[in-house]
């Protein structure tokens, strides 16, 4: 008999409850271990060895906006990929965040359908592999 395969673990950092408790339970029910934080420094002061497969996080914030939060957990040493949700309308977002390293930039609030298919592929690129199409 084999042991039950671990769950992959996504943190999402969000500044508004409704937010996290929707994507929480959409992850969840994809299989998901999802872990939630209503800011960057909640998430930066996780414990030390908590390490998940993938960051969600929300580009408005206070005080550190999104990408200043994957800017610290990149200099952290985190490498887990990272999926940027935004309802900001600032046209020039995906573009600073490729500069950061997040190929993965998503429109709230029309999202939900799409985020589980790029938390995988988000981690599939992340292993080397090749990610099925996005939808």
């Amino acid at each position: 008999m084999t042991a039950p395969s671990t769950p992959l673990i996504v943190d999402i950092v969000d500044d508004d409850p409704d937010v996290l408790g929707s994507l929480r339970f959409l992850l969840e029910a994809e299989g998901f271990e999802v872990r939630t934080f209503a800011n960057g420094a909640d998430c930066l002061d996780r414990q030390p060895g908590q390490v998940p497969d993938c960051f969600v996080i929300d580009y408005k914030m206070a005080p550190m906006n999104g990408l200043d939060l994957v800017r610290q957990l990149r200099a952290s040493g985190q490498l887990a990929p990272i999926v940027l949700i935004t309802g900001f309308p600032d046209e020039t977002i995906p573009a600073r965040a490729l500069l950061d390293g997040v190929r993965h930039v998503l429109r709230k609030p029309h999202m939900d359908e799409s985020l589980v298919t790029h938390v995988r592929a988000a981690m599939a690129e992340s292993r080397g592999e090749r990610p099925s199409q996005l939808r």
